[in-house]
């Protein structure tokens, strides 16, 4: 596809939206606060969508237990994070940052064995049957998230954030907290890790080329069953590093949270075209700039403001902003 052939009008979206609100704010201050804001949540929830956008756009699975993996890795994340009290309550921020991505790391591989476990239990008895793909992923969510409740109990969890990472830098009249930055920072490295791996490497060709036809890759002498293992891998993987990221934004825990988080991860998914990479971090932000703006503006139609955002774009677009169908 050549820069002409693209398709730009999704892109224009986000900056349109900044834009649109400004004059409703009036504060360029305020404005800027709340668009920072706004974007490193939309980042957060594509880290933590981006994993069951891989697992639907490529392996057609539709995963409601994806929740259980942002649980589990939030919840080891708070034992490592427990367990580095001095790294964490440093005031030199490498410490913390340390800190975080040995969280990061062990929360990331957890979450990829137990996935592991997960597909070879639950998800591949019931490949090509959507129904009942929904049924048993979200028994094994139930069953997952009682065994998180037997480890580390019921009761709420605090998660707060290291030293360094608390507080906000002042930009003239903005406050941008410093968390937030990271937020953005992980979630572009997310996203150009997977574009590029799915763009650029023998990996990702091979993936969409099962996707379309596969017959033909396994004629090649590729088992396409373990590469499409390896993607539910991967994808539980990065909703273990989503829910690490997720717990640090509340900076508490509770063991549904993977449940009450599941909502907000489809409706990106389906604003961004079921399974299209691009389309997700575009409805991810979307999701984070509206939630953070209606908010501020008129928090009663914040209660509802991403059903309303997902409304529009299917209006717009009945097959989201970046269909796989139409790649």
């Amino acid at each position: 596809m050549t820069l002409r052939d693209r398709d730009w009008a999704p892109l224009a979206l986000v900056p349109a939206l900044a834009l649109l609100v400004l004059p409703l704010i009036g504060s360029p201050g305020t404005w800027l606060t709340l668009t920072v804001a706004g974007l490193a949540m939309g980042m957060i929830i594509f880290i933590i969508a981006s994993g069951l956008t891989l697992v639907f756009g490529l392996m057609d699975v539709l995963n409601f237990g994806h929740g259980l993996f942002i649980t589990l890795g939030a919840f080891i994340a708070s034992t490592v994070l427990g367990a580095m009290g001095d790294w964490t309550g440093s005031e030199q921020l490498w410490r913390n940052l340390v800190a975080v991505l040995s969280a990061m790391l062990v929360a990331m591989a957890v979450a990829a064995a137990v996935g592991l476990a997960f597909e070879r239990c639950i998800v591949r008895p019931v490949y090509g049957q959507h129904l009942k793909q929904i049924l048993i992923t979200m028994g094994g969510m139930i069953i997952g998230e009682e065994l998180i409740k037997l480890i580390w109990g019921p009761a709420q969890i605090p998660l707060p954030l290291p030293e360094g990472l608390r507080g906000a830098l002042l930009m003239g009249d903005a406050a941008i907290e410093k968390y937030r930055l990271v937020a953005m920072a992980v979630g572009l490295l997310v996203f150009g890790a997977l574009a590029w791996m799915l763009a650029r490497t023998k990996l990702g060709l091979l993936i969409r080329a099962g996707v379309q036809e596969r017959e033909m890759v396994e004629a090649l002498g590729y088992r396409i069953r373990r590469l499409f293992v390896a993607v539910f891998v991967l994808g539980s993987a990065l909703a273990g590093l989503g829910g690490v990221m997720w717990g640090l934004y509340q900076q508490y825990l509770v063991p549904q949270m993977g449940t009450q988080v599941n909502v907000l991860i489809f409706i990106v998914i389906i604003i961004g075209g079921l399974g299209a990479t691009g389309g997700a971090l575009i409805g991810a932000l979307l999701v984070g700039l509206v939630a953070n703006y209606t908010g501020f503006l008129a928090p009663k139609v914040a209660l509802f403001s991403n059903i309303a955002l997902m409304a529009a774009i299917l209006l717009w677009r009945p097959q989201g902003l970046y269909p796989v169908v139409n790649r």
